[in-house]
């Protein structure tokens, strides 16, 4: 369980995703010894390194890195590892301006289910001392 050489991994997927591309040539090179694992490096693309510096800058990358190590890391590996992606994408610490609208309007209306509840119970309780309750749990007229 090596978080940094997931890290690496993810790190060279992106590099090779963006500075290597496989040539489809009808004839390969005489020096390729397997046509089709030969890659061939190209200049860097100036709007794919800018494209990589943004992701970099808005911590993509290092959410990215986070969510495939902890996938890295599980023990049993979920059957369908993109929606461990999906699903872990939220947790890496980054929520969005409407997860925290919903969890502010949830801390609130937890907040006012207490008051109710308290309320409910010094309602019953006054109400008790004007009513007798038998013990069928209907009122004594």
């Amino acid at each position: 369980r090596n978080p940094v050489a997931v890290s690496q991994l993810f790190h060279l997927v992106l590099n090779r995703h963006f500075d290597l591309t496989t040539v489809a040539s009808p004839v390969p090179p005489l020096s390729c010894p397997a046509p089709h694992s030969c890659l061939f490096l190209r200049a860097p693309d100036p709007k794919r390194e800018q494209f990589r510096r943004y992701l970099e800058r808005a911590g993509v990358i290092d959410s990215l890195t986070s969510v495939l190590v902890s996938l890295y890391e599980e023990r049993e590996k979920p059957s369908n590892a993109l929606e461990f992606v999906k699903q872990h994408l939220n947790a890496v610490g980054h929520t969005s301006a409407d997860t925290e609208a919903l969890q502010q309007e949830v801390t609130e209306l937890r907040k006012r289910c207490t008051r109710l509840e308290e309320e409910n119970k010094d309602l019953k309780a006054r109400l008790q001392l004007c009513e007798p309750v038998s013990k069928d749990g209907s009122t004594a007229n």
